[in-house]
């Protein structure tokens, strides 16, 4: 109760209480020197209370210049302690000669070196004292049960500076270093020892460790994912806290621990963009992008805003989304060009108001295109084909025939690896997307320039299973994995998102692109690896009486045990080490048009087995994995229908 009032008082009457404690702390001061010095408990009396009094006149004002009285108690560090030095040893000086001057019998000289140390000890010790009873570090028992013994690996200068920040915070307590440099290997840091590797189990079962902190931030990812490897058989739960340049910058707290990222699971080094292709189509132009709320859409629209382009167009149908983006979009543009005038336009709108497309493009002179918009979930998407027919290819169709009427220079087709030979209809609709572009290229005296872009899994998506597995093992599991061998490519929302940006500027014209993504990774793995870094085990025939147990579940319906991101072999290099050109054969303009007027018909007739006819029709390797009949019946026996399944074909899925 008291610790709480004091903290709740002004500012000046917080500084009041200090100074009024120094002010008698420098008269004690002064006092123990003398009995001190001589033995005996000193008494001053006559001319000597001058020199007392003199003592606060002279402190204080040198005290308030060395700014002893703004410095925060509670945060208080090595540079304010060597403030009280200064400050003191200045004021001793002061008053020894002013003692000189005066001419005051009484005062032997060594007075004026123990004055200067008892003060030091006594005004220094008084505000570290403080300081720990007003951070909760002052307690008289042996640990706060409310706190979690935590072990930071990395004793370097990161892992220091979050141990004392930690000791500060709320949820942690740390205990131990862990460090693979043998010379601190024994010793104490910041009063906490510094333990191998080798010891972790040690560490873990004599310290209650439950969590371990990873300070390394300098460290390349590489390392640090060997270095998570190596904890996963410990049952610990493995964080990672903010670098200190944020920490510094004030962009998040020390309490603000966050979960191993998935790519530091993965091991991989994000892709680094080429900075001057990055710059080509985006720098000085304006640009607009479909789908600007989606994970991708947005994501591409934060890249694209620090990019400085002249003009920034957010073109999505979701009122919701647009709100959120634009409110992000708007926090960075005031943080990157503070005082200039906004260059974010949010526009309600769907891609399959061609004419309001058109508009916008005319209306803004779009220069480049962004096409984002899609619909991307299989299982979803598997189940409402017609729609997706609608919106990914006609969608397309028509965001692209608005592009060219206005002129637009440059068209960016978001696409996946999924569209290659697909096995479902998201993916067939993506590939036909892609086929689309790849026609229009071949037509003559067109001003715009199609690209397409494709990549595998992007984490932290709205589909991606990492959030998913994430939510599961926060209820307790269980973690449902499709199948114990199905594998992915993975990469970081950023990634995507600058890769499709330079492929807009490296495309000639009906290129597609794809990312070199290193090793693919099996989700069964993933979703153990992050069971083990929050502290828990796997329910198996190994440890029955684990905690989460992982459940096959079964291919979802288009779903593929692997990825892949070529349909040929007639692939050509790039000015980016890991992008790569393909260039793929695609049907002829006037049969891909005769196609497009099909689809149109069969959604105007709600006829959905026509939709996928013409799919598997115009696809190369389209190998659709269910029926929709099978669908429409699976989803009939779920929620207990007797119709027709034959009636229900004529309506849109």
């Amino acid at each position: 109760m008291l610790l709480e009032n004091i903290l709740n008082l002004p500012r000046n009457a917080k500084r009041s209480i200090v100074l009024i404690v120094d002010f008698f702390i420098l008269l004690f001061s002064l006092w123990a020197s003398f009995s001190l010095r001589l033995g005996e408990f000193y008494r001053p009396e006559g001319d000597i209370l001058y020199l007392y009094m003199a003592v606060p006149v002279i402190a204080i004002p040198i005290f308030v210049r060395f700014g002893l009285y703004r410095a925060v108690i509670r945060y208080i560090g090595f540079l304010a302690m060597w403030a009280v030095i200064k400050a003191v040893s200045l004021y001793t000086l002061v008053w020894g000669v002013f003692v000189l001057l005066s001419g005051i019998p009484g005062v032997p000289r060594s007075v004026l070196l123990i004055n200067w140390l008892v003060a030091i000890l006594l005004i220094g010790g008084t505000r570290a004292i403080a300081r720990w009873w007003l951070t909760g570090n002052l307690t008289f028992t042996s640990e706060d049960p409310t706190k979690k013994n935590v072990a930071i690996y990395g004793a370097g200068s990161a892992g220091v500076q979050l141990a004392m920040a930690l000791s500060d915070g709320s949820d942690f307590n740390p205990v131990a270093f862990i460090d693979d440099n043998k010379s601190l290997q024994g010793n104490y840091i910041q009063g906490l020892r510094v333990y191998a590797f080798s010891e972790l189990s040690t560490v873990i079962s004599d310290l209650s460790v439950r969590d371990v902190l990873l300070a390394m931030p300098s460290v390349p990812r590489s390392r640090r994912g060997k270095i998570i490897t190596m904890l996963e058989p410990f049952s610990v739960h493995v964080s990672t806290l903010p670098g200190m340049s944020d920490l510094a910058s004030g962009k998040i707290k020390v309490d603000d621990v966050r979960e191993v990222g998935v790519l530091e699971l993965l091991g991989r080094e994000p892709v680094k963009p080429d900075l001057e292709v990055l710059n080509l189509n985006v720098m000085g132009k304006v640009v607009l992008v479909t789908g600007a709320g989606g994970s991708i859409g947005s994501e591409l629209c934060r890249q694209i805003i620090r990019l400085n382009p002249a003009s920034l167009i957010l073109f999505e149908r979701s009122e919701h989304d647009l709100y959120r983006t634009e409110k992000d979009l708007t926090e960075i543009e005031q943080r990157i060009y503070p005082g200039e005038a906004s260059r974010i336009t949010p526009i309600l709108a769907s891609i399959l108001n061609q004419n309001r497309m058109e508009s916008v493009c005319r209306v803004f002179a779009v220069q480049t295109i962004y096409h984002a918009a899609a619909y991307k979930h299989v299982p979803i998407v598997e189940k409402n084909p017609s729609e997706a027919v609608r919106n990914n290819v006609l969608g397309t169709y028509m965001a692209a025939m608005a592009a060219i009427d206005a002129k637009v220079e440059t068209f960016v087709l978001i696409s996946t690896d999924k569209a290659v030979r697909p096995t479902n209809t998201m993916g067939a609709t993506k590939r036909f997307a892609e086929m689309i572009l790849q026609g229009l290229s071949k037509r003559d005296n067109l001003a715009t320039r199609f690209t397409m872009v494709r990549f595998g899994n992007v984490l932290a998506s709205s589909g991606s299973v990492v959030p998913l597995f994430r939510e599961q093992i926060l209820k307790g599991g269980p973690v449902t994995v499709t199948d114990p061998e199905i594998i992915r490519y993975f990469m970081t929302i950023p990634e995507a998102a600058q890769l499709v940006i330079q492929a807009g500027a490296m495309g000639q014209g009906g290129d597609v692109f794809v990312l070199d993504m290193g090793e693919p990774v099996k989700i069964v793995d993933l979703a153990r690896r992050l069971i083990h870094f929050s502290g828990l085990t796997v329910i198996d025939a190994t440890n029955p009486d684990g905690d989460i147990e992982i459940v096959y579940s079964g291919l979802r319906p288009g779903e593929k045990l692997y990825e892949e991101l070529l349909i040929g072999e007639n692939v050509v290099p790039t000015k980016h080490e890991l992008i790569m050109s393909a260039n793929e054969d695609c049907l002829p303009w006037e049969d891909l048009q005769r196609y497009i007027d099909q689809f149109q018909q069969a959604i105007d007739s709600h006829d959905v087995e026509t939709s996928r006819a013409l799919l598997v029709e115009s696809v190369t390797g389209f190998n659709p994995q269910c029926e929709i009949a099978d669908l429409v019946q699976e989803q009939m026996t779920q929620n207990g229908s007797h119709s027709s399944v034959n009636s229900l074909l004529k309506y849109p899925v």
